[in-house]
């Protein structure tokens, strides 16, 4: 809470000083490379004003703004970069947004104009990638002066300034121009880069237009144009699903850092168009990787969500007649469901939760389970908990892993959706969530509910078990690399292709995936099938995190995405109007 007070009270601070910018040229006169009179070096709020002369903005420049409160401070400098594809610097707001808000958190800001618009007879790119590196050149040169670690510079960014950070997140080796002074022996390599809604990152679009075929062909590929040398840094990707400059960059670029085992972060936003999206999962990747400091202790999950003080009934229910079980072993559990309504119901929805185990074993009441039913009771949203069936079917029945327990599944949704009226509920409002094993058996409930998994056993059997959304949470086994284990390849070799059982009929659902970065059943699992979703028109919301392996959640740092990820679950069934 002080930590918090502190922040809000630096911002109040930074609104009332609103200082004057100190402004810096980059380049020495008549040093600047590729000069051409067509170009010029200005925000758009320059630019529309009366007095403007385009004379006295040809040079690239810094805007170092006011050193961050000394209570805060962290040794951080970060490099705000705007968009305008390569054509002007227009994301005033932005760069105003950014400023305040890493500057309360201690960060030290500096605005970076490049030069625009696009070059004639060079690359769109070019001399903007020129006055980057000399950017970075200066900024870190200055690191003692102004009080940061020169090794501690990242970027944020938009649009073609995103492209433009990408080349200096993974290019930093390629020299942009030819030496001009002392200066350009400093290093431009770039420590972190947060990466929003980048531009011209597929070959369908390397141009400088939008994706032409939205990212997708056996010829579209990753543009050549970025190096991934040896100074790549970790990266965190922002980008909506339903950007024209295609999302499926920013997942290649997240393929090849993965490739590189350079720890990254994907986040993508179903339904959005092109923008900057979630800065504060930018912030969280910051705080994991340690930018910030050093991450505070970890805490348990379960130590934070110990009560069942929200529900009010709690009812435990059998899911199959007695003797009709389909496939049951001895060695088998049995399967039942539990309903778990909150006293203040403030939604009709229904989650329906289960965990993992490797299809060997399952526990409703472990931490993959119980604290987001406790959270969504919270919230007033009803959850039903599944136990299914586990182990696995003996290998003498020739049924794969996942029979039972998929059978239990479709079973759990006719029954909840049978009943749901009679607790006040929607039955046409009901979502599947399941981490690990759990998270490929929901992939079963999502894409493959026109399949039966078996025999009708009597009237229950006639209800539909489609569902509305799916959440899964490090979903294992969804790659042909890793079927039956970790992912041989981590997912990143084109061999890797979802699994054959997954249908993606017709009525696939969207879905949310959650997933560490350093998953041993890699977080590929989550990308290629929220790859294959939007492919079928099915906008999906993803989010990886930096360093964290399997069962990320168990415990966590404050102010980490892994320990804020339940608020990812709220925040896409609002986002997709599914309450």
């Amino acid at each position: 809470m002080m930590k918090r007070l502190t922040i809000i009270l630096a911002l109040a601070a930074l609104s009332l000083q609103c200082p004057a910018l100190e402004r810096e040229t980059i380049w020495p006169a008549g040093k600047m490379p590729d000069a051409q009179n067509g170009q010029i070096a200005a925000m758009t709020n320059e630019t529309a004003a009366k007095d403007f002369n385009p004379d006295t903005h040809r040079c690239a420049y810094l805007e170092w703004f006011e050193t961050p409160p000394e209570d805060v401070r962290n040794g951080a400098c970060m490099i705000l970069i705007s968009g305008g594809s390569y054509q002007n610097c227009c994301d005033v707001g932005l760069i105003d947004k950014w400023h305040k808000e890493l500057t309360a958190i201690g960060i030290q800001c500096v605005n970076f104009v490049y030069r625009t618009p696009r070059p004639v007879g060079l690359p769109i790119y070019l001399t903007a990638w020129e006055d980057a590196q000399r950017a970075v050149r200066t900024v870190r040169s200055e690191a003692a002066k102004r009080g940061f670690d020169p090794e501690k510079i990242g970027v944020i960014s938009m649009s073609a300034g995103s492209h433009l950070a990408l080349l200096m997140a993974t290019s930093s080796q390629t020299p942009a121009y030819s030496k001009v002074d002392a200066l350009d022996d400093i290093p431009c390599h770039i420590n972190w880069a947060i990466v929003n809604a980048p531009a011209y990152v597929t070959t369908d679009g390397e141009d400088g237009s939008p994706a032409r075929r939205l990212g997708y062909g056996p010829d579209v590929k990753l543009s050549e144009v970025f190096k991934f040398d040896g100074k790549t840094c970790p990266m965190s990707l922002h980008h909506g699903g339903n950007d024209p400059y295609s999302p499926n960059g920013s997942t290649l670029v997240y393929r090849k850092l993965r490739q590189m085992h350079i720890p990254a972060e994907l986040h993508l936003y179903p339904d959005k168009g092109h923008g900057a999206f979630g800065l504060e999962r930018g912030i969280e990747f910051m705080r994991q990787m340690g930018w910030l400091g050093k991450p505070g202790a970890e805490v348990a999950l379960k130590d934070r969500y110990p009560s069942d003080e929200a529900r009010g009934i709690h009812i435990v229910e059998d899911i199959w007649p007695e003797g009709r079980i389909p496939d049951m072993e001895n060695a088998m559990c049995k399967p039942y469901i539990e309903w778990h309504i909150p006293k203040d119901l403030k939604t009709k929805s229904i989650q329906i939760i289960y965990s993992g185990g490797a299809y060997s074993g399952n526990d409703p009441n472990e931490f993959e389970v119980a604290p987001a039913r406790r959270y969504l009771n919270e919230k007033g949203m009803t959850v039903v908990t599944l136990k299914y069936r586990s182990p696995r079917p003996s290998a003498a029945s020739g049924l794969a892993k996942h029979s039972c327990a998929w059978e239990d599944l479709q079973r759990a949704i006719k029954l909840v959706r049978s009943e749901a009226a009679s607790h006040g509920l929607d039955p046409d409002k009901i979502g599947i969530m399941g981490s690990s094993a759990g998270g490929h058996l929901t992939l079963m409930g999502v894409t493959s509910s026109k399949q039966q998994a078996y025999l009708g056993v009597d009237f229950l059997d006639r209800t539909s078990c489609s569902v509305q959304w799916g959440i899964g949470i490090y979903p294992a086994y969804a790659l042909t690399d890793g079927l039956d284990g970790h992912n041989s390849t981590g997912g990143n070799d084109d061999s890797a292709v979802t699994a054959p059982e997954f249908n993606f009929d017709l009525a696939t659902a969207p879905m949310l995936f959650v997933h560490g970065d350093a998953d041993v059943y890699a977080s590929m699992n989550s990308v290629k099938v929220w790859e294959k979703m939007r492919s079928m028109g099915i906008q999906s919301e993803l989010h990886t995190l930096a360093l964290r392996g399997h069962c990320f959640q168990r415990s966590a740092s404050p102010g980490t995405g892994s320990y804020t990820y339940l608020d990812r679950i709220w925040e896409f069934l609002t986002a997709k109007h599914l309450l």
